[in-house]
């Protein structure tokens, strides 16, 4: 009954504290299948696709107009594939395809789930920063994160399938669209970001536990590139529903 308010029905304001974002290469046969037949996967040398894993402390999350004391903080981890969707005017949009959202709050739980297709479930989240290095884990979901704070100069992950951070830049999430697909009617939900002063920085990665990479079962994935943006105001705009085909 209440279907048409998880297609985003308003704009939403937030205040990004830091958004760490880590993009894993994978053969693009391998997340072929785990895309709607709308979508096609954004890949690199026609070989590798990308599966993101955001980690996002936002604040002030609110529908666009309220003050920001009213918005709701929370902590997101978020599972993303990266892809490519052409619209009814035949223009390509870069976006990603959500699997999953993780959040430490019920009630971000219980509202994300409402307005939109997100996916969302409540586990623990938990960061601990020094000066040395920077740990964000959850007991329940066995998520583990070590960003490695000692390093000036940051090297490509050791396996990286891109050439430079340059070309690695160009992966760097989250991407200005999101989409979801409803098959049943052949329609996509579109929802644009909109974000200012948008300058990711490469961050090294110590080690990383991931479990619900793990359980896709996959046959290799590699950590393709960690970029992290702090201070950043952001903004969801309304979803827009076009049919495909």
């Amino acid at each position: 009954m209440f279907e048409f308010l998880k297609n985003h029905p308003f704009a939403v304001s937030a205040f990004f504290q830091s958004s760490t974002v880590l993009a894993f290469a994978v053969p693009k046969a391998e997340l072929q299948s785990r895309i709607p037949e709308c979508l096609e996967l954004d890949t690199f040398q026609d070989q590798w696709a990308f599966l993101a894993v955001a980690m996002v402390q936002t604040s002030g999350l609110r529908p666009t107009g309220l003050p920001q004391i009213l918005g709701n903080d929370f902590f997101l981890i978020g599972y993303r594939i990266f892809v490519r969707y052409t619209n009814t005017a035949g223009k390509r949009l870069r976006g990603l395809y959500i699997l999953k959202s993780e959040t430490d709050k019920k009630k971000m739980e219980l509202l994300g789930n409402l307005f939109t297709h997100y996916k969302y479930t409540t586990t623990d989240i938990t960061q601990t920063v020094t000066t040395d290095f920077t740990e964000i884990q959850s007991a329940h979901s066995k998520f583990k994160i070590t960003i490695d704070h000692t390093t000036p100069e940051v090297a490509l992950p050791e396996g990286s399938p891109f050439p430079d951070w340059k070309e690695a830049r160009k992966f760097a999430g989250p991407l200005p669209f999101t989409f979801t697909y409803k098959p049943a009617t052949k329609q996509v939900l579109i929802i644009e970001g909109v974000r200012q002063n948008w300058t990711p920085e490469p961050i090294k990665i110590k080690s990383y536990e991931i479990d619900f990479l793990n359980r896709l079962n996959l046959s290799e994935v590699r950590l393709a590139n960690a970029f992290i943006i702090k201070n950043i105001p952001y903004q969801w705009k309304k979803g827009r529903i076009e049919q495909w085909q």
